[in-house]
């Protein structure tokens, strides 16, 4: 009995229809790139002093001394406090030249009429806007993880919103979520209300980037789809993420970035009329005609003349029935040993994340230009997707993934002993932010090949859960540079070293077939229980293989 991929064969693995299919759901990937790291600028702390009301009459002289210096620093002024302007201001009437005492042993008063920003680099953002600092820096950071959990939330019902209403809606209907919530973000009048918007945005975000994922793997041959999901999606993401710097360096307002990269999504919209449906998620909901319609369409695009019968009674049949129903989450934890691989699998997902994640948000904090280094963070994916590529094709995955993460956080420490404004500091975070994209690309495919077939999805979605909650918690290791700079790269990096030698407790998937079957699944090495599995394992196949003789 033909399968799908046999039935359809007749179209070639990459005519026309095919490179055309491949480059219009790529480049609608390109909006996930600027859109969910847009924060990097939009809630960027410029710097800031408190502010000294103009009608205090104080000299020139008198007001530079207002500000008192940070403890142990000669040029750097406090930014959450100040002298007690009524002390200054009697001071400033007996002593015309505020050289002439001591200032340092004035009482310190917190910023009671706010403060001033500088507008060098913008002209404003949210944490300008409604003074996100000092007391109230913990805002910003939780502005970011609320919009992760909105990711969250929506890579929770995505899946299931695309099964029932189908891959092709769900993929324009989010990104129509994503438009219209970074239109309403503009007009937000408060913080509170900004981060409700941040929130729903959220859960566009990440449906559009699965759906795409899960679009191209049903419209395309076997033989692309490895490329397409590396290569493809990951290749025009990284391309978003350059944009990115290159928008915001001349568009220096939030409200007006915002704007402007909202504008640039609604261009992607037109796409609805070339982006086919799936026949394959339309044959499992019994619409044969609008199937056989593309697939005829697409063979017409590619210069073939399709077979007057596409599809026998038995085919479709046969079709529907081998649609993977996923089975209850709670056979995640009935053997001893695909727990420990699911447990581990979450651990080193959300790690990941948080190296990611937190690389990408600290951005601001590297020496260097901003929009140049938000800008190498982006084009030091692509090689790292190039090379991804390439190791998953001929490379062990538990070696090379636990050598990779290793090499990024041990990068990453050896921060530690450069100084902070010095240039190398930025080449080892490119090399670290590299070697963490690489790991982020190879384990999609990873940790999906040690999950048997009725597994699959349930293992892969909760394990893809431990990123989502990586990219939560990323925004608050960035919030240790606040009060130690070096100190976010120390925890990425020593997570990443600790990932690395995880993985290596995986079994190996290479050139390995994919498990059928719970009984098929390898065992996790040196598990407590894992042989107590293995004895389970070949118990089961002794009964089968006494069936089948029966």
């Amino acid at each position: 009995m033909r399968d799908y991929d046999e039935i359809t064969a007749f179209l070639g693995e990459w005519g026309p229809a095919q490179k055309l299919i491949f480059l219009l759901l790529t480049v609608s990937i390109i909006p996930n790139g600027f859109s969910g790291l847009n924060i990097i600028f939009v809630g960027d702390t410029p710097e800031h002093r408190c502010s000294i009301p103009g009608n205090l009459n104080l000299s020139q002289a008198w007001m530079n001394r207002t500000i008192p210096l940070v403890p142990g620093t000669q040029v750097q002024y406090s930014q959450c406090s100040r002298y007690r302007l009524d002390v200054i201001r009697n001071l400033s009437e007996v002593f015309p030249d505020p050289d002439l005492l001591n200032v340092s042993g004035i009482d310190e008063e917190p910023c009671l009429d706010g403060w001033d920003y500088s507008q060098d680099q913008y002209t404003s953002t949210i944490v300008s806007e409604w003074d996100l600092v000092c007391d109230d820096k913990w805002k910003e950071p939780l502005t970011t993880s609320l919009f992760y959990f909105g990711v969250l939330v929506g890579s929770g019902g995505s899946g299931v919103i695309s099964d029932r209403f189908g891959r092709k809606i769900v993929l324009f209907g989010t990104m129509g979520v994503q438009i219209l919530f970074n239109l309403l973000m503009t007009l937000s009048p408060s913080w509170e209300i900004f981060c409700l918007f941040n929130f729903l945005r959220g859960i566009g975000e990440v449906s559009n980037y699965v759906t795409a994922f899960v679009l191209g793997s049903e419209l395309l041959q076997k033989s692309i789809r490895v490329t397409y999901s590396t290569l493809g999606i990951g290749c025009f993401y990284a391309l978003g993420y350059m944009m990115l710097p290159f928008i915001a360096y001349f568009v220096r307002g939030w409200r007006m970035l915002i704007l402007t990269l909202s504008l640039i999504s609604l261009l992607y919209i037109p796409l609805w009329w070339f982006i086919p449906e799936s026949p394959r998620w339309l044959l499992s909901k019994g619409r044969v005609k609008e199937a056989e319609s593309i697939i005829r369409f697409m063979a017409k695009k590619n210069g073939i003349t399709p077979p007057a019968v596409l599809f026998t009674d038995d085919e479709l049949e046969n079709i529907q029935n081998k649609q993977v129903k996923s089975v209850p989450v709670t056979q995640l934890i009935k053997s001893r040993n695909i727990l420990v691989i699911t447990v581990i699998s979450v651990l080193i997902w959300m790690i990941i994340a948080i190296g990611y994640y937190g690389l990408s948000l600290n951005t601001s904090n590297l020496h260097g230009n901003d929009y140049l280094n938000c800008f190498l963070f982006g084009a030091i994916e692509i090689p790292a997707y190039i090379a991804s590529w390439l190791l998953l094709r001929k490379c062990p995955r538990r070696l090379s993934h636990a050598g990779i993460l290793a090499l990024s956080g041990g990068v990453l420490l050896f921060m530690n002993l450069i100084p902070s404004n010095h240039p190398i500091s930025t080449v080892l975070v490119l090399i670290g932010k590299m070697g963490n994209t690489w790991a982020y690309s190879m384990v999609y495919v990873y940790i999906s090949e040690l999950y048997p077939t009725p597994l699959r999805n349930t293992g892969v979605g909760v394990s893809s859960m431990g990123s989502r909650t990586g990219s939560i918690i990323s925004p608050y290791i960035v919030l240790l540079g606040s009060y130690q700079e070096i100190l976010p790269f120390i925890v990425m990096g020593v997570l990443m070293v600790f990932a690395g030698i995880v993985v290596l407790f995986l079994p190996e998937t290479f050139n390995i077939p994919l498990p059928d079957t719970i009984d098929q699944m390898q065992n996790i090495k040196w598990c407590p229980g894992s042989q107590s599995d293995s004895t389970q394992t070949r118990i089961n196949r002794v009964e089968m293989s006494k069936e089948e003789m029966l």
